[in-house]
């Protein structure tokens, strides 16, 4: 993965998030800032992925044919291909899950939701947050022991029928459809998944749940849960569990 850029709610939860990733050891300092954002500051989590934490922001202002007529709203609806509204969440690869979903905790101050724990006690995905969404930054065990892979880029769209309406889109251009639409057990996210021609896999996905509660108790699943497959009984590809980005030398690919 390039690199994961995650912005800080002040200027003082800044200067404190960075304080807790020097204090660890992996910080790689501070930066100018680029594409529309201020100074932000370096660093990786355990497993080597890279990622900066920065506040200053410049605000988008849509040109005129674009602006909404609700002003609460960022720009007119333009309807273009599934209607992708935003990134949703990132899905990286870890060689070791709980070194680096500890960190997320610690450092960063996510909370964890769910994570699989398997019989042999060790931790094989964690899904974690910042709010009260789901899933915002997901770990999940790397089948090559590899480090700093990506997973998955998610897309979100409104409603199930913009995923059907994605898949659509991917067969009528040649992209690569790796998992059908259906929908998760863990987070209970309607999904579709491809490759793009990069080779990345992308998600895009609606639905899923809150978490209001502040002391929300987090959900272990098993290995003989998530041998179960899906939330509807189906089962996951075995390219899921073991393509990656960048690939590693000598794996299969996902098509």
């Amino acid at each position: 993965m390039a690199l994961c850029g995650l912005r800080a709610w002040s200027p003082e939860a800044l200067e404190r998030r960075v304080a807790a990733v020097e204090a660890t050891g992996l910080g790689e300092g501070w930066t100018e800032g680029s594409r529309g954002r201020g100074p932000g500051y370096r660093f990786r989590d355990p497993d080597g992925h890279r990622f900066e934490l920065y506040y200053e922001v410049e605000r988008y202002d849509p040109p005129e044919h674009l602006r909404p007529s609700l002003k609460n709203q960022p720009q007119r609806y333009t309807g273009r291909g599934a209607a992708v509204k935003r990134l949703d969440h990132v899905n990286v690869l870890a060689a070791d899950v709980r070194a680096s979903r500890e960190f997320a905790q610690q450092a960063l101050d996510y909370r964890l939701y769910e994570r699989i724990e398997l019989d042999d006690g060790s931790e094989a995905g964690a899904w974690l947050s910042v709010s009260i969404a789901a899933h915002e930054l997901i770990y999940t065990r790397d089948a090559y022991g590899a480090r700093g892979r990506l997973h998955h880029l998610a897309f979100w769209v409104d409603t199930r029928e913009e995923c059907l309406r994605a898949a659509d889109l991917f067969l009528d251009n040649d992209i690569h459809i790796e998992a059908a639409p259906s929908k998760h057990a863990i987070a209970q996210g309607f999904f579709l998944y491809g490759i793009e021609p990069g080779g990345n896999r992308i998600e895009v996905t609606t639905g899923g749940y809150f978490v209001f509660d502040p002391d929300q108790p987090t959900v272990v699943w098993s290995s003989a849960e998530r041998a179960k497959g899906q939330a509807w009984g189906v089962q996951t590809v075995e390219s899921f569990h073991t393509y990656g980005t960048p690939p590693v030398p000598g794996a299969p690919l996902a098509h």
